[in-house]
């Protein structure tokens, strides 16, 4: 009896996962026949879970919308708490789980019957949250795209670049990324040809699905990186190399991925890239970090700690 309620919660969590599964896959993933997947989904919809079958060789299961929350997850007070919750905290309220409420809400989305997806969304209209400052992205454009990316399905959205012009986009999208307060996706750009990742906050049209696709392996392995390195490098005045003096395991203890990457040199030194729109924030950023530092380009910011470090000996005589 406990293996079979073990197999019916990884059932379950299978269905979840994404929308639809043949018979023989699910059978592979639970190793079990197709018979006892058979005899499974049955028990699943006694206890109440809306599994849906289709006959044929592309026929397979999905998890439908009930008409009442099933049992043994919440009830319906408790859905509508939840998502109003994981809708607060994916917009960055709590610091370190907004993706993890993200990817909660895209899951619950799915199975909340209509009734119940009304009255989350009248306590969203009605309540009015005490914002932070920067720009905020809207819960439900974050959920559209999480399940793009689980169902390898294909996103067509108008983007707004930082200097103001707008252009169409067809991408394939990959992972959901938050990083500094702000969101980010990363996806296959089809008209660039290229991985980008896209501030969620410049879409400026409302999301229309594409075309589905295979999923191809991250960039550089890695979508947080990704977005990192290229927060780090893109779209400022100044780009700048400084020498650190230190070795580069205690460099990124202090250096962000966000606020610049790191390239070992020797033992005892690596190379910081940066970019920045203002070189004196920059140069005091560098300061702060705490190693010792020589920085070779651009000659302005060489100026511009010159100029700094002169200012402040005179402010302590």
């Amino acid at each position: 009896m406990i293996e079979t309620s073990a197999r019916l919660l990884e059932l379950l969590s299978l269905l979840e996962s994404r929308p639809h599964w043949s018979g023989p896959e699910l059978g592979a993933r639970l190793e079990v026949g197709p018979r006892t997947v058979r005899r499974d989904v049955e028990r699943l919809r006694r206890l109440g879970y809306p599994v849906e079958a289709t006959p044929g060789v592309t026929g397979g299961y999905r998890l439908g919308v009930g008409a009442s929350m099933p049992p043994l997850l919440l009830d319906e007070g408790e859905a509508v708490a939840v998502a109003v919750g994981l809708r607060t905290a994916a917009g960055g309220t709590v610091a370190g789980i907004e993706e993890t409420s993200l990817r909660a809400l895209a899951k619950l989305d799915r199975i909340l019957p209509v009734h119940l997806r009304r009255r989350v969304r009248a306590l969203k209209a009605f309540t009015i949250p005490l914002r932070g400052p920067g720009p905020t992205v809207d819960a439900d454009v974050l959920a559209t795209i999480a399940a793009a990316c689980r169902d390898q399905e294909g996103l067509r959205f108008g983007y707004r670049a930082r200097d103001g012009a707008t252009t169409r986009r067809a991408v394939e999208p990959h992972r959901v990324v938050h990083l500094s307060g702000r969101w980010y996706l990363v996806a296959w750009d089809n008209g660039r040809d290229a991985w980008r990742s896209f501030r969620v906050v410049r879409i400026v049209t409302r999301l229309s699905p594409g075309p589905r696709f295979a999923e191809r392996p991250p960039p550089d392995g890695d979508a947080a990186a990704f977005v990192s390195r290229s927060v780090a490098t893109s779209g400022e005045r100044w780009t700048a190399e400084i020498v650190l003096h230190a070795p580069i395991a205690q460099a990124r203890k202090r250096v962000p991925p966000q606020h610049g990457s790191l390239t070992a040199i020797d033992a005892d030194t690596c190379l910081l890239r940066a970019a920045e729109n203002w070189l004196g924030a920059l140069a005091i950023y560098v300061a702060n970090i705490g190693f010792e530092f020589e920085v070779r380009e651009p000659p302005e910011l060489i100026e511009a700690v010159r100029e700094l470090a002169g200012r402040f000996a005179r402010a302590v005589g």
